[in-house]
């Protein structure tokens, strides 16, 4: 298993998809219980649905599970929600604040510092590491460059917020982490999507990927995308990939995606 795959493209655009894969380690895998096995909080599908959508993008995919270390999360394990319900850097509960792990057996199975840093060093760290590499590769050809960071998530979650999710959320941590040109743009178009509700900055702000990478006046810009999933799935298991459903959301990410392209381009 290779922990992160890449497409190096020609574009000023990288997306990122940080939460696609379902890697776990034989040991992992036999301390989760059922509901942990399930992976449900997996961003299912999310290679798929953006395809063929911008095709000289580069592509940066973790192949690992986030209940083995969640690639967005701030490495030091600092929450970026302060006072809100949160799932941890590697999580012990899911995202209705269930366990993932064993409980009652007769040794710890929930990751310790040790296995922390562990997981930190072959999953996380490399997957940053990629990342970063790419980031440069692409600023040094373009002068600048748009990290897209690709995310979904059920659409009703109230372990982390109240009614159904909007569809479209964009996140740039209050216009900190691209030009304000950037998030306009990407804001009319997902506005203009017929059939669909947007936000910018309401629950999802952007995570540590766009935080930490989002440096507008080094030419580095950055803006997440949470999509809820029911758009292009089924947001139950099996997590199945809804063609018709799909084809129509793509569309719309499809000159989302060519918008953005265009834009940063004008920044350089």
């Amino acid at each position: 298993m290779n922990t992160v795959d890449i497409f190096e493209g020609n574009s000023p655009v990288i997306l990122a998809q940080p939460h696609g894969g379902t890697f776990l380690t034989t040991e992992m895998a036999d301390d989760l219980n059922e509901r942990g096995r399930e992976m449900a909080d997996t961003d299912w599908h999310i290679n798929r649905l953006y395809e063929g959508l911008l095709p000289e993008a580069t592509v940066v995919e973790a192949k690992f599970s986030r209940y083995l270390i969640d690639a967005n999360r701030d490495p030091s394990g600092s929450s970026l929600y302060p006072g809100q319900n949160t799932t941890e850097l590697c999580p012990t509960v899911d995202f209705e604040g269930r366990p993932i792990y064993q409980q009652g057996v007769l040794h710890d199975v929930e990751p310790d510092a040790n296995e922390i840093e562990t997981r930190n060093k072959n999953y996380h760290a490399v997957y940053h590491a990629a990342l970063a590499e790419q980031i440069k590769r692409v600023r040094k050809k373009h002068g600048v460059v748009l990290l897209f960071d690709c995310h979904s998530i059920r659409s009703c979650l109230p372990f982390f917020f109240e009614g159904e999710l909007p569809d479209f959320n964009l996140g740039t941590n209050n216009t900190r982490t691209c030009d304000p040109k950037i998030e306009d743009a990407a804001l009319e178009i997902c506005a203009g999507a017929d059939g669909y509700s947007s936000v910018l900055n309401e629950r999802f702000k952007g995570g540590w990927t766009t935080r930490h990478y989002g440096k507008p006046d080094k030419g580095i810009h950055a803006i997440q995308l949470e999509l809820a999933q029911q758009t292009y799935m089924d947001e139950s298991s099996p997590w199945l990939y809804r063609e018709e459903k799909a084809a129509k959301l793509r569309i719309h990410l499809k000159k989302l995606l060519s918008c953005l392209e265009q834009t940063i381009t004008t920044l350089n």
